[in-house]
């Protein structure tokens, strides 16, 4: 991509009408998630795949973008099996893009180890949504396997992508954002220890922010263990991204 970054709609009803064209054609990635709502899943899946045009109906415009996201994998799953998964990961639109990512859930007879090996791709994609929904469509099995997840992620970490690093935080959160929750997490953080230490002092925000999110999100179930460890690492002086981290983690703290 070339030249200034085009400004996304901050509101549904301001999405233009061209923009909404091209979105719904599948020609334009979504600036911003106001966009990817007003995007018509059901247009635009009998775009890319016209046969799935009576199919795609039963994409109820009413539920939540997961949910249809989720939905739109499963047709295409069902459809084709894993037979269009190129087309996808190399769609110009991020929600096309993002089925992909959701099919890696759908795959049948993978591990856990394969499924994250699929989905990294679409973790470094260049849209920031492509990157969430890669999470999202494997956060059904990681809340199955979580000690495997955490072997496998703490591997990702040193990664040179800030998204693959991200993603490696992002995947385990105790609590996450629109997911299932992680039980084991929630009652024993410390088993996220192996992403989350070689993390701590990480030179992009990005990967900083998911770091103090994931312990947010552990200090509502376990404070003191938080606690405990944000005063280790603040007394270490590992540095500015360190101190940033340990602020934003406790900022619920009173």
């Amino acid at each position: 991509m070339t030249g200034e970054a085009r400004k996304g709609a901050s509101r549904v009803a301001d999405v233009d009408a061209a923009v909404l064209r091209q979105l719904n054609a599948g020609t334009l990635e979504a600036a911003s998630l106001m966009e990817n709502l007003a995007t018509d899943m059901r247009v635009l899946l009998a775009r890319v795949f016209p046969e799935l045009a009576n199919e795609a109906q039963a994409l109820d415009p009413k539920t939540g973008i997961t949910k249809r996201m989720n939905a739109a994998a499963a047709l295409i799953h069902e459809a084709y099996g894993d037979s269009r998964q190129d087309l996808l990961a190399g769609h110009t639109s991020d929600l096309v893009r993002g089925w992909g990512a959701y099919l890696v859930g759908h795959l049948t007879g993978l591990t856990l180890a394969e499924r994250l090996a699929g989905i990294a791709p679409y973790a470094d994609d260049r849209h920031f949504g492509v990157r969430e929904w890669a999470w999202l469509a494997l956060r059904p099995h990681i809340v199955r396997e979580p000690e495997d997840a955490i072997g496998i992620l703490s591997g990702w970490t040193g990664d040179r992508s800030a998204n693959i690093r991200r993603f490696s935080v992002e995947a385990i959160r105790p609590r996450g954002v629109w997911s299932a929750h992680i039980p084991v997490l929630k009652a024993n953080p410390a088993m996220g220890l192996p992403v989350l230490e070689p993390l701590k002092g990480d030179a992009s925000r990005y990967v900083q922010d998911s770091v103090a999110n994931w312990l947010n999100d552990a200090w509502k179930s376990a404070p003191d263990w938080v606690e405990r460890l944000c005063s280790e690492w603040g007394s270490a002086s590992h540095g500015p991204q360190t101190a940033y981290i340990v602020k934003r983690a406790l900022r619920n703290k009173k």
